[in-house]
């Protein structure tokens, strides 16, 4: 691969340009790692609104009808849907494991058969997720495990 940067300060927007001669998983990886970067999200902590860089959460959770954003060091709510998260964060490295979960698949540190066909994902702060049946064979494909 090579890089190619080029400064003028005659430019007033910075454009990125990737030439490739088929799109690779590394080349996916690039993008969706581009798109993060300037991507906020609106949410509530401690009764107050806050805008969350997308690149900072690890994992979203539902649970009793409230949608929860964890980065490594707060727990932040929602007010939309885990399917509307999925929609804005599928193409950002974010992954559905479960009915209830979606995890960004740079916080994942190990993963690990379980039970049943089910995955056991432990996240760079220690947690553990469990990935479904339903979504782990995509999983291992996504992780390039398969």
């Amino acid at each position: 691969m090579k890089i190619i940067i080029n400064v003028d300060e005659n430019i007033n927007e910075t454009e990125i340009m990737i030439n490739c001669n088929q799109l690779t998983s590394d080349v996916e990886n690039i993008i969706a790692t581009l798109r993060i970067l300037n991507q906020q999200m609106l949410v509530m902590r401690d009764g107050e609104n806050c805008l969350l860089d997308v690149s900072r959460i690890s994992y979203i959770e539902a649970l009793e009808r409230k949608t929860f954003v964890y980065t490594e060091d707060a727990i932040y709510e929602s007010k939309l849907k885990l399917y509307e998260m999925e929609e804005r964060l599928c193409q950002s490295g974010f992954f559905r494991v479960s009915k209830s979960c979606l995890v960004h698949l740079k916080f994942i540190k190990s993963i690990k058969n379980d039970v049943e066909r089910k995955l056991r994902l432990t996240m760079k702060n220690g947690e553990q997720i469990m990935v479904s049946r339903q979504y782990a064979e995509e999983m291992k494909k996504r992780l390039g495990v398969i």
